[in-house]
């Protein structure tokens, strides 16, 4: 079968022309001849039918398996990034970070999920913080800021950060790299 005719079928109508000639071949090594009886009709849609879940179950599998190496490669790519990430609601509490981004705000990952981010921000940076937020969500552009990180009198770093809004869910996505060694 050329590529034109196979354009004219679905995916379910070529797994079954697969099954079938998968069988057919089955059948002429069993030499199982092909008759019209009810019987052998009936037990032949079965063995197609078992063969197209065979097929699919297949196709689950390497599916799950490219699922996996995905999952595996954003989680590298995500949680081990050399910059904080972190994705904040409109009142700026955190959804996600990864780990970088709760080691720039000297927490435990998990322990930050749902505090506000302003928390973190150092007293004389808050204005900043604040206009950087509602430029943020007011545009849909990316915008950015450079702010100093910390909490009461313990000062964290000094930081660049890029801000976006995603479109469906209107969350910011934050990132945040420490640009306290840059400065002298």
């Amino acid at each position: 079968m050329n590529n034109e005719e196979k354009e004219m079928y679905t995916d379910a109508q070529l797994l079954r022309l697969k099954a079938e000639t998968e069988l057919k071949l089955k059948q002429k090594k069993t030499g199982i001849p092909e008759t019209e009886i009810d019987i052998k009709k009936l037990l032949h849609e079965l063995q197609v039918h078992q063969i197209e879940l065979e097929m699919q179950n297949d196709e689950l599998r390497e599916a799950n398996q490219a699922t996996e190496l995905a999952l595996k490669r954003f989680t590298m790519l995500y949680d081990l990034a050399p910059m904080g990430y972190f994705t904040l609601d409109q009142n700026a509490n955190i959804c996600e970070l990864n780990f970088t981004g709760a080691e720039l705000l000297g927490e435990r990952r998990f322990s930050l999920i749902n505090t506000n981010f302003k928390l973190f921000v150092a007293e004389d940076s808050k204005i900043t913080f604040s206009d950087f937020f509602s430029k943020v969500f007011s545009s849909n552009y990316k915008e950015s800021c450079v702010l100093q990180l910390g909490y009461g009198n313990n000062l964290l770093s000094r930081v660049y950060m890029e801000g976006v809004v995603t479109g469906d869910e209107s969350n910011c996505l934050l990132s945040v790299i420490d640009v306290s060694s840059l400065q002298k």
